[in-house]
């Protein structure tokens, strides 16, 4: 009877380890916000922190608050600050990619509502691997009037692969 405990309880664990690695996520965000909008106005941004460990591409974003949302970079061309829409964002592996303020950032236009502070935003963010196989990750980014302090502990982390990942 012992023995029959024993094997039962180590195939559990071992079920419950492969469960938790399968669910072992590739690209992890962090520190995510939008930028709170005023009636009439059509478009803001999104920001946050992405890792991904082994490496991927940002190839799109969307969001129901949207007509349009995409990937943009913004860089200085001479004297003149210019913005332009990226078709893909590298994930380096391992490295934190910041989408912010005067950077790289997800562009949300043509806005359906405004973006209310102390709301929430949904967004699916569509990446791609090194093979080339897209997975897509759904956060709900809270919505504020401007980045939030260094280090204030968004409690925010999204991770997710290659299913849709709901929070």
């Amino acid at each position: 009877m012992k023995t029959r405990i024993i094997s039962l309880s180590v195939a559990a664990l071992s079920l419950a380890f492969a469960c938790g690695a399968a669910l072992a996520q590739p690209v992890e965000v962090k520190d995510a916000w939008a930028r709170a909008s005023v009636q009439g106005q059509k478009a803001s941004g999104a920001f946050m922190k992405i890792t991904a460990k082994d490496g991927a591409q940002l190839v799109g974003v969307a969001s129901p608050v949207a007509g349009v949302a995409e990937v943009h970079e913004m860089k200085m061309e001479g004297d003149v600050m210019k913005m332009r829409a990226a078709p893909a964002l590298d994930l380096p592996a391992g490295k934190t990619v910041e989408l912010k303020p005067g950077g790289y950032h997800v562009m949300l236009m043509d806005l359906k509502t405004p973006l209310l502070k102390d709301t929430q935003v949904p967004l699916t963010l569509v990446f791609k691997d090194a093979k080339g196989v897209e997975s897509r990750l759904e956060v709900q980014v809270p919505v504020r009037t401007a980045a939030p302090a260094t280090g204030a502990g968004m409690g925010h982390d999204m991770k997710g692969g290659a299913a849709a990942h709901k929070h």
